[in-house]
């Protein structure tokens, strides 16, 4: 288990340390991902040219790669990033946005979890099942209800990548395939943030810039983050107001609340 306590620490470390995330990520999020990431404490940098990520990706604590708005140059910058913080001992989160919907996507985000060493990948089941090829329906970057143990895939997905599964939806899944938790904290509110899943790939990447234990890192970040919108959302009747309510409470979460509100539990592997 992981103790509120636990949880708590890790993110003052992120408040204290300021870590550096190094963004390569889609155009439509950049500034929630920015905003969100300066308020739970960490210090945002998005840098897409090919002639500097390398040198950028080496001095940050970790490095986020998200496909949501896909380009060869893009994927260039991504894997020459990528190769540079595998070789200075960065962890590298990867979002593979939309995997599933079409054929380059699909085939872009094989490529990358294929060539870099990549410290956890998060996505929805749709997305983290068609990057090691499972079938899953996916709309656009949505994914469908689909059929399947999502507990199942993260596991199987954790080993055959080598990496930590993160899957997200109504209940979140991390896995590393040896070691697995369920968090049940999060708001449907998040669904309607053009850019929720993304700044959270990036607050995971703040959490595993500051606590080499990768899994216990994801699953912290996930009860954080989580925490955060169910207080956000009290008294909040939409979107608007939900998005601000929400950089704030990612601001002044504290350890009551964590207290209060983190509910992770960590799963039997006995029937997997």
């Amino acid at each position: 288990m992981i103790e509120p306590k636990t949880i708590d620490a890790i993110l003052e470390k992120v408040r204290k340390e300021k870590p550096l995330v190094h963004n390569i990520t889609n155009v439509v999020v950049t500034n929630f991902t920015a905003n969100g990431l300066l308020a739970i404490g960490a210090s945002p940098v998005m840098a897409y040219a090919k002639e500097e990520v390398a040198d950028m990706a080496k001095i940050a604590g970790a490095l986020v790669l998200n496909i949501g708005t896909l380009n060869e140059e893009n994927v260039e910058a991504m894997l020459l990033a990528g190769k540079s913080a595998n070789k200075h001992g960065v962890p590298v989160i990867f979002d593979p946005v939309g995997a599933g919907a079409t054929k380059y996507r699909t085939e872009t985000a094989q490529k990358i979890v294929k060539e870099l060493e990549i410290t956890a990948v998060r996505g929805n089941a749709a997305e983290v099942a068609n990057v090691v090829g499972e079938s899953w329906s996916i709309k656009g970057v949505d994914s469908g209800d689909g059929e399947g143990d999502i507990i199942e895939l993260a596991v199987k997905a954790a080993k055959q990548l080598n990496t930590i599964a993160v899957i997200t939806g109504k209940q979140d899944i991390v896995s590393d395939g040896e070691t697995t938790y369920i968090c049940k904290n999060g708001n449907s509110l998040l669904t309607k943030v053009t850019g929720a899943g993304c700044l959270l790939t990036s607050v995971i990447g703040a959490f595993c810039a500051v606590e080499k234990d990768y899994v216990r890192a994801s699953a912290a970040a996930l009860a954080v983050y989580g925490s955060a919108a169910e207080l956000a959302a009290e008294g909040i009747e939409g979107p608007g107001s939900f998005q601000i309510e929400f950089l704030n409470n990612l601001y002044t979460i504290s350890a009551d609340n964590i207290q209060k509100l983190s509910a992770l539990e960590e799963v039997s592997h006995v029937n997997l």
